[in-house]
């Protein structure tokens, strides 16, 4: 069964439509059909957060699980299904939900401000204003969460939640206060339950869409979204020239910046399989289209050194709406999902029809954004051993900015240790060649050797033969292995088998609670 209209939750009712461009974007809807001016668009490109909204996607208990997104980047039709929040909806909320109904049918406002906004008052939180819709949604985001809890976010907790958001005039301080101040305000919710109820009445079909081509008369264009494994590999192969959509983290960009012509579209994101993770027979498996948030959770449970990897890894809004698998498929050298997978011995499982196939991750590679996918397939899951969380683990990034940047270096490491003796180890590096890949003669330098610094000053000049890094506008090639050599440095220093120094020893940036 399939139907050919978006439906998803606004604003009070349920919005159906049948005539939107497979990638018209959420904001594009939002400002010049629904009316609804508050989101903002800034970078067009998921940067600077002025765009940020809330999507409520239907979980276990009836209950809505909300996330953060940028709206600049979400094409409309993946709001299927869903609820969508924005700030008019938290100035609504802002009188406990209870309003009267203008003639275009939706709540009119009132003048009582919801606590996230009376806590930016209150704090001088806002100056220029134009950020400020898309700090508040990352705010109320967060408020839902702990709203009505004995536990509250730290001040740090809550300086991570608003990452993706940028303020050029006002600064963080007035910001991070009100996000503390928030909470000392009487209660007021986002209406979920309605949500709740009114997406319940909605059949669970899958969605296609059959349009107009807006770049070639004549063509047809579609969207497919496939609700099981099954299906996905069935469009597949019907469909093998269709352009895959996950997250849209990238190819977002491919239609804001570029102008590019997609054509068809086949859209992973409703296929419940894909999102399980799941730790069993000795494997943690990572659907394909788990988001990275909940992917990098996953591992970060396991290793907890990858915590600050994870939290540096794009915004929040991006790791809600981007994939793991996605980010693999990808096949960046940037990307920093594939170092710390190739470091645990990951493979990836590549599905055509029937046919499931394993390969080890860094195998998949084969040269600048190219890999071994053939015509039809696509990623299913990536598998990591479980045994291999038992040596210690690091991952370090290094970028012009702490937070939402790309990196210039990143190198994630993995030892095992016999004693002092190295039986063991992956050096597994992104940014210093045209894929992430391991440094096979800094390994050597290291293996069957003892973990001394001897033996990682060997690793350190060894790099050289295993890189021949490019300058760019993130670092120059002389700064690339300097750094290199210098985290492998690090890693010692962290993983020796005496006085190992604590992360706190060996880093400039204090994340205890901030002041």
């Amino acid at each position: 069964m399939s139907t050919r209209a978006i439906t998803f939750y606004h604003r009070g009712r349920l919005v159906e439509l049948t005539d939107a461009a497979p990638t018209r974007t959420v904001l594009q809807w939002l400002r010049e059909d629904a009316r609804c001016t508050g989101t903002k668009e800034g970078c067009a490109e998921g940067d600077c957060g002025a765009c940020t909204v809330i999507v409520g996607e239907p979980a276990r208990g009836g209950r809505l699980e909300l996330q953060t997104i940028n709206a600049c980047i979400r094409f409309l039709p993946t709001l299927h299904g869903k609820a969508l929040f924005t700030v008019e909806d938290v100035r609504d909320a802002g009188g406990n939900g209870v309003h009267p109904v203008g003639t275009n049918g939706h709540p009119v406002g009132t003048d009582e401000l919801h606590p996230v906004q009376r806590a930016m008052v209150d704090c001088h939180g806002s100056q220029c204003g134009f950020c400020t819709p898309g700090f508040v949604m990352s705010l109320v985001a967060c408020y839902e969460r702990f709203a009505g809890k004995r536990n509250k976010p730290t001040r740090q907790q809550i300086a991570d939640e608003i990452a993706g958001n940028l303020c050029r005039c006002t600064g963080y301080r007035p910001i991070l206060d009100a996000g503390q101040r928030m909470f000392e305000l009487p209660v007021k919710r986002l209406p979920l339950q309605a949500a709740a109820e009114a997406l319940r009445t909605l059949p669970r079909r899958q969605l296609v869409l059959k349009l107009p081509s807006a770049h070639q008369p004549g063509r047809t264009d579609h969207f497919i979204a496939p609700r099981t494994l099954k299906d996905l590999a069935r469009a597949r192969l019907e469909w093998p020239h269709a352009r895959l959509l996950a997250g849209a983290t990238d190819i977002g960009l491919w239609v804001n910046k570029q102008m590019r012509d997609l054509g068809d579209i086949v859209y992973v994101g409703e296929v419940t399989e894909l999102k399980r993770i799941t730790a069993r027979d000795g494997v943690l498996s990572i659907g394909a289209a788990a988001s990275l948030e909940q992917a990098w959770a996953a591992l970060a449970q396991r290793a907890p050194s990858l915590t600050e990897a994870w939290l540096r890894f794009a915004s929040p809004p991006i790791r809600h709406m981007g994939t793991m698998g996605g980010n693999v498929a990808n096949g960046s050298p940037i990307g920093d999902s594939a170092p710390v997978l190739i470091a645990l011995d990951a493979q990836i499982v590549l599905r055509r029809g029937e046919r499931a196939r394993r390969l080890p991750l860094a195998e998949f590679y084969v040269d600048y954004m190219v890999n071994r996918l053939e015509r039809g397939e696509f990623v299913q899951a990536i598998e990591v051993p479980l045994s291999a969380f038992e040596s210690p683990l690091r991952a370090y990034k290094i970028s012009k900015r702490f937070d939402s940047d790309i990196s210039a270096v990143f190198v994630a490491a993995r030892v095992r240790l016999d004693g002092d003796v190295v039986r063991d180890v992956r050096f597994v590096f992104g940014g210093m060649a045209a894929t992430v890949k391991r440094a096979p003669a800094a390994e050597r330098a290291v293996l069957g050797q003892s973990w001394n610094e001897a033996a990682v000053e060997r690793a350190a000049a060894a790099l050289a033969q295993d890189f021949q890094p490019l300058t760019d506008l993130r670092a120059s090639a002389h700064y690339r292995l300097r750094v290199a050599g210098n985290l492998l440095r690090r890693f010692w220093l962290e993983t020796r088998t005496r006085d190992a120094l604590p992360p706190h020893a060996v880093t400039v940036w204090a994340r205890a609670e901030m002041t």
